[in-house]
């Protein structure tokens, strides 16, 4: 009996401390600490701060073009499509009086080509609704296309200096080591307790913008997904997970799916040196961009003999791709159907295209020197 008593003992004790390190601890017990955690992090990120062309400025319209753009790309990358962007529409004026295709074309590259259709279609709302003006609220700014919890916090912190929180994947990660959150994080519901947290610690008396900011830069620069520089972190000694020697494990996320790997076929049909380019429909990879066509079209049944130009991979979300590139000299020319167009290389080259799209181009090149 004493045996079985002190077992239990033992397993309520260590379930207590799992729980007391499973970011569980009260938001309220770290807003107390609001202003030393702020403290010493800016005065990392002051000296430290990443030059990055959309910070030189806190526009809100520089800022929201930016976050639409990081989302699910990298910083570096991210550089100069953003410059590009913002010299070719300098407003959001610009940017809603622009005919779509010619969005898409200063976007091709970014790929997820969503974004560029949700960005332009709330710089229009923007422009309609709010005579130009970006809201400065947090909830309004989340009613336009594409703008979520992170890039309205984004937007309101970093533009207006309102204390609202961010949760990202650098800050994401910051969070869940310094609170040592171990709960498995697969879905908006499992992040909560870091919003809250992240909401508890944002600065409320200026500098919420500069805070978040440097959440973002602590991740990248200093808690790396793997080997994290912990000694030059300013947060180290309230780390929770680096205190308990669990860096490494926080934050818990499940492993990547598996690709899927696909083969398909891409036709160049050619005709007096042009050739057929289809623009890609609702509900299709990379809807609104030109690209070649996947299949024969039903007035090119009859063809002459294919050639083999090159295979290609790329991937598309969680797909490998294998692409193997046919052309076809075609002897009279069929009427172009609507999303059809008969082109030149150099014609192709004015539309927004596909990535894999661009390197068809180049091989075709070659069949037409």
């Amino acid at each position: 009996m004493y045996v079985e008593h002190v077992k239990k003992v033992q397993v309520v004790s260590m379930n207590k401390k799992h729980t007391q390190h499973s970011g569980c601890l009260d938001p309220d017990q770290w807003a107390s600490r609001r202003k030393s955690i702020s403290r010493s992090l800016l005065k990392w990120y002051h000296s430290t701060a990443r030059d990055l062309p959309w910070r030189r400025s806190p526009d809100p319209y520089r800022v929201w073009v930016s976050e639409i753009m990081l989302q699910q790309t990298q910083v570096e990358r991210v550089k100069d499509y953003f410059l590009r962007f913002v010299t070719k529409f300098p407003t959001v004026f610009d940017l809603a009086g622009a005919d779509e295709a010619v969005v898409l074309k200063y976007w091709e590259g970014l790929g997820y080509y969503r974004r560029a259709r949700q960005l332009h279609a709330a710089a229009k709302l923007i422009v309609s609704d709010y005579k130009g003006i970006f809201p400065q609220d947090a909830c309004a700014l989340r009613q336009l296309p594409g703008v979520g919890r992170y890039t309205a916090g984004a937007i309101a912190s970093i533009s207006f200096d309102l204390p609202e929180p961010i949760l990202e994947a650098n800050s994401r990660r910051v969070l869940a080591r310094f609170i040592h959150y171990d709960t498995p994080l697969s879905g908006n519901k499992d992040d909560q307790p870091l919003w809250d947290v992240a909401a508890a610690i944002v600065p409320r008396d200026g500098g919420a913008g500069a805070f978040n900011q440097a959440l973002m830069d602590l991740g990248s620069i200093i808690c790396t997904p793997v080997s994290p520089c912990c000694e030059e972190c300013p947060l180290a000694d309230r780390c929770e997970a680096y205190q308990l020697g669990s860096v490494d494990k926080i934050p818990n996320v499940p492993a990547r799916k598996s690709s899927k790997k696909i083969k398909e076929k891409a036709y160049v049909f050619i005709l007096k040196g042009k050739l057929l380019v289809v623009r890609r429909q609702p509900g299709e990879w990379w809807e609104g961009l030109w690209d070649f066509p996947r299949g024969i079209p039903n007035q090119l049944a009859a063809r002459g003999p294919q050639r083999h130009l090159g295979t290609i991979d790329y991937s598309v979300t969680n797909h490998k791709v294998t692409c193997q590139i046919l052309s076809t000299l075609v002897s009279q020319r069929p009427a172009a159907r609507r999303h059809q167009r008969w082109l030149s290389p150099q014609e192709i080259q004015r539309l927004p295209m596909t990535s894999p799209g661009r390197r068809i181009v180049a091989l075709a090149k070659k069949t037409l020197l």
